[in-house]
């Protein structure tokens, strides 16, 4: 396996080991990853880009009326 970031060869067999950087090669490259993800450069999909037209499985959010006075 290749670390995501910088594509070197990852050791699988440390997997799940304490201290392991796995899927990362090293710390940095498991910092890299953080900072993007907080930085939103990795975003996740809120719906499917390829099949716009069934909308049944996603609930659309509508704003509730102002209260009355």
């Amino acid at each position: 396996m290749k670390c995501p970031i910088c594509k070197r060869p990852v050791d699988d067999a440390t997997a799940g080991q304490p201290g392991s950087t796995f899927p990362f090669c090293s710390d940095r490259c498991r910092t890299i990853d953080l900072a993007r993800w907080l930085d939103g450069k990795y975003q996740i999909p809120v719906g499917r880009p390829d099949d716009e037209s069934d909308d049944a499985d996603f609930e659309t959010y509508e704003e509730p009326p102002p209260p009355r006075r």
